[in-house]
């Protein structure tokens, strides 16, 4: 039976029986294994056992979860006596029942940083009073600010914070230099940090720490009540004497730390959003920070906010530009998948179009030659757009050709492609699949169809007819256990086969209506004498029905068949 036993925490020797196939570690009283301290979050890392091995996995908390002090992302397998850490609490991982022998001893001098900044956010119970010494509103005094402060100590702040960011553009080289132009203004200062938010997790991440003393290596717990509040206000606060202050008597930040005095100053961006926070604060009770300290620190912010969101924005563009790059590469490659032509077959006519609403689609098409003369056409739509599906086109694309040519019928390879699917785990992804085999000496076309629309027969006589439509199986992907079934018809000299992805059929033009299957068919009751004419009439339909209406999915469009 494996064990978590805690090595640091409240608990030394403490040990978890991992019994069960998933346990939850978290601050939540409903957590298999409930750890009591703020910085975890209320379902913070779960461990899971899968075929007799062991997982960790962190649960998008705030703070991390590590292991042998490396900073996991996602599914994390575990060993024998790996380290797992979780904010200050630190465990050890046995396979089996823990015995005198093969135990991990941790030095007190060991440091293992909860994540790049060597900080953590913590949970605070607000407390309704408040002795907040002084707050300075940053929205409003932006402009009074330059006016109020005291022009020595405004020249020095400023000269330093423009001469340390004006060089920079990276904030991972701009925070740093803020804070160090503090310490310089705020000799009294012993520590100071800077907290940001980050748009996409919706979540605070502290980015920068400093201080004033080297041997000050302890991991820095930041209120996030406090944080909040400040953000929240966009008033930068003091607190003359933290320690005693009502408003931060729950706050393990202040309470652990003994500050004895603090400033926390929002940084607001040009259109008054809350970027995030500094904080300065000393353990010096003489050296308490005063309303010119305060005036200082909040004109500072004011310029350091221009810099963070000057630097967000520069790296905004490298990642949109990077962005850019990968997307014209997967194109390319998307575009090497592709055929280039369609096949040159005696006594046959082929004609296909692929357009995708942005740079890689979901969309696929391709010719597989066989054994015995036969020839597959595969159609297939993979659920959602852009590089996801684009990724699972390309898989399919190397999949598809390997079982056609494995598998005797049809049906078979689409009982293969789906188990293949199944097993993927991708649990939020199916494609719908519509395969076509035609025997080019016999000239007879088997198809068989894995959720896609049914395609449209058009014989000599001008008369359509859907195929297969009581034959369709499930999308490929949703059930492992599916089954497909096929039909054959024969193809006579005039005789066509339409096949094309919801793209085509619901094309939308700026009333919001569809294309429609009606609209599809009767457009190919018309005499058009070969596969080319009747693709060709339905595209340009298409396009006159849509107009300038951007369209949203990926098209295609197969037609195929004899000439008469």
């Amino acid at each position: 039976m494996a064990v978590l036993e805690v090595v640091r925490g409240s608990n030394p020797g403490q040990q978890f029986p991992l019994e069960s196939e998933r346990a939850v570690l978290g601050r939540h009283p409903e957590c298999d294994i409930v750890l009591d301290q703020g910085a975890v979050s209320r379902q913070h890392a779960q461990i899971l056992q899968l075929n007799d091995q062991f997982f960790v996995e962190d649960l998008k908390s705030r703070n991390g979860t590590f292991v042998n002090g490396e900073l996991i992302r996602g599914r994390h397998p575990l060993k024998d006596q790996d380290r797992v850490k979780i904010c200050d609490l630190l465990f050890t991982f046995y396979s089996g029942k823990p015995g005198d022998g093969n135990r991990i001893t941790v030095a007190n001098s060991e440091t293992f940083v909860p994540n790049e900044s060597g900080a953590m956010l913590v949970d605070d119970v607000e407390s309704p009073g408040t002795t907040i010494m002084s707050t300075l509103d940053i929205q409003q005094s932006r402009v009074g600010l330059q006016m109020t402060v005291n022009p020595e100590i405004k020249l020095k702040a400023l000269l330093e914070i423009t001469r340390n960011m004006g060089s920079s553009i990276s904030l991972d080289q701009v925070l740093p230099k803020i804070l160090d132009s503090l310490f310089k203004i705020f000799i009294q200062a012993d520590r100071g940090f800077v907290v940001l938010l980050d748009s996409e997790r919706k979540a605070l991440i502290p980015k920068a720490i400093k201080h004033r003393r080297r041997d000050a290596d302890d991991t820095i717990r930041i209120s996030r009540t406090i944080v909040a509040q400040v953000m929240k206000s966009k008033e930068a606060i003091l607190s003359a004497d933290a320690a005693n202050d009502s408003r931060f008597d729950s706050s393990q930040s202040v309470a652990d730390f003994r500050i004895r005095s603090m400033m926390c100053a929002p940084l607001v961006d040009s259109e008054g959003r809350a970027l995030g926070v500094i904080q300065i604060d000393t353990l010096d009770q003489r050296s308490r920070f005063q309303q010119d300290d305060l005036d200082v620190l909040a004109s500072v912010a004011c310029q350091a906010a221009i810099a963070v969101e000057n630097a967000q924005l520069h790296e905004n563009a490298l990642r949109q530009q990077s962005l850019e790059r990968d997307l014209d590469l997967a194109h390319q490659v998307q575009q090497g998948i592709l055929p280039s032509a369609p096949p040159q077959v005696p006594g046959y006519e082929f004609f296909d179009f692929y357009d995708a609403a942005s740079q890689v689609g979901g969309d696929f098409f391709d010719y597989v030659q066989l054994p015995g003369s036969r020839l597959a056409i595969v159609l297939a739509d993979v659920s959602g757009k852009g590089m996801p599906a684009a990724l699972v086109v390309a898989r399919l694309s190397s999949e598809a050709r390997y079982t056609l040519v494995s598998e005797p019928t049809p049906s078979a390879a689409l009982d293969r492609l789906n188990q293949s699917f199944s097993r993927s785990g991708w649990e939020d992804r199916f494609v719908t699949l519509v395969l076509a085999v035609i025997d080019l000496e016999q000239h007879r076309v088997t198809l068989a169809n894995a959720g896609h629309m049914a395609p449209l027969l058009r014989r000599a006589d001008g008369s359509i007819k859907p195929l297969g439509r009581d034959e369709t199986g499930l999308p490929l992907g949703v059930e492992y256990e599916a089954t497909y079934q096929q039909l054959q018809i024969e193809l006579r000299p005039g005789d066509h086969i339409m096949m094309f992805t919801d793209g085509i059929s619901e094309a939308m033009n700026d009333r919001k209506e569809l294309y429609g299957i009606q609209r599809l068919e009767a457009i190919l009751k018309r005499d058009l004498p070969s596969a080319s004419a009747q693709g060709a009439r339905v595209l340009d339909d298409v396009r006159r029905f849509v107009g300038g209406h951007q369209q949203t999915d990926d098209m295609c469009l197969l037609c195929f068949g004899r000439p008469a």
